[in-house]
């Protein structure tokens, strides 16, 4: 396996940047995940990597090698798409063997690796059967077998799981992880679906609009997300954003609902967040499992009014209307509440998040 650098990245059409000035460095046996929105550059990026679109900028590296200039085929790279690209008139044994084939390797060498591929992925007893005769599962386990076998220095997976149905990508979200465990392989995985990125990866590129919002672990992205876009993207549900004007000053500072004038009392660690906002405006940010709902008023609390009610089985969502924002909060399942309720959203000072109302990036405390 192999470190992947990717530094000043750029790929324009015309005045359209796909991906501008993209620079992260995967790690050798590291599973990343580029996530984003659709049209965000994820898969232009993917596709930069592999070689198969031209850069306009920058420089990529695989193993210390600068690969900008070289073939797909000379990167020691290995691709996973979406559709599986299986041969449908070969046997899941030729399907595997075609790359090998390609390379000319000694047919005993080619079956030996063949034999040891679908061992690892649990195929052996399909060696013999057609893509058709598979299910979506086995023919994904076929796909990464061929990409397996040409044992390369970094698998490029390009949404893999998506034309599975719900059930079985949670089950092949398992398959590909202890893939990647039992290998230590390189993997650059690209996804629309953050909780896949947030189960699987061990680190999040979160991408929007051609742009690298926020590079980390996916534990640090969910708890310290660097702006509104990735707050929004990245959780199930998504964090709630309160637009707010700040009032005050020192650390005798508010948060003021510019519809319904309320205001809230911010702690004099968040007082010195909100008063280094540019504009006297702030995002309030947070996590449905961070809000407390009450009958009537409490401390820290604010007023709205119960939108809809989601019971999940075992947590009930509430979205409930907070000065024109729509907040999430996650209940007991047996939680007394109902559509048009008039509430008290409780929020909790040291785990709430407040971003500029202008350039919607994080403030820290001055």
């Amino acid at each position: 396996m192999a470190e992947v650098v990717l530094k000043d990245v750029m790929k324009n059409y015309g005045s359209l940047y796909a991906v501008n000035n993209v620079s992260f460095t995967v790690e050798h046996g590291e599973f990343v995940a580029l996530v984003g929105p659709s049209g965000c550059g994820k898969t232009t990026t993917l596709n930069l990597v592999a070689g198969l679109i031209p850069m306009s900028g920058g420089d990529i590296s695989i193993g210390n090698r600068i690969v900008n200039d070289l073939d797909p085929k000379d990167r020691d790279i290995a691709m996973v798409f979406q559709n599986y690209a299986l041969y449908p008139n070969k046997s899941v044994f030729k399907n595997l063997a075609f790359p090998l084939q390609m390379r000319k390797l000694p047919k005993a060498e080619i079956e030996a690796k063949v034999m040891q591929a679908a061992k690892i992925l649990d195929i052996t007893h399909l060696l013999e059967r057609r893509p058709r005769e598979l299910s979506g599962g086995q023919q994904q386990r076929v796909a990464l077998g061929r990409a397996l076998v040409r044992d390369p220095a970094v698998f490029l997976m390009d949404e893999p799981l998506s034309n599975l149905d719900a059930k079985l990508r949670v089950a092949m979200r398992s398959e590909i992880k202890r893939f990647h465990h039992n290998l230590n392989a390189t993997v650059i995985y690209v996804t629309h679906d953050q909780l896949e990125a947030v189960t699987m990866a061990d680190k999040m590129a979160v991408m929007h609009g051609g742009v690298l919002q926020q590079y980390d672990s996916p534990a640090n992205v969910f708890a310290n997300p660097v702006n509104t876009f990735v707050a929004s993207f990245v959780g199930s549900p998504a964090m709630s954003l309160i637009p707010l004007d700040v009032v005050g000053k020192g650390t005798d500072v508010a948060l003021k609902s510019p519809e319904e004038g309320w205001e809230l009392p911010l702690s004099a660690q968040n007082a010195r967040k909100a008063t280094a906002s540019s504009q006297g405006t702030v995002v309030l940010g947070a996590r449905h499992s961070t809000l407390k709902l009450h009958k009537s008023p409490v401390a820290g609390s604010v007023p709205g009014k119960v939108y809809t009610v989601e019971p999940t089985g075992d947590v009930t969502f509430a979205q409930v209307f907070v000065s024109g924002a729509v907040v999430n909060v996650s209940l007991e399942p047996t939680a007394p509440i109902a559509p048009d309720e008039e509430v008290f959203v409780e929020f909790d000072q040291q785990r709430l998040h407040l971003f500029d109302g202008q350039t919607t990036n994080a403030l820290k405390a001055a």
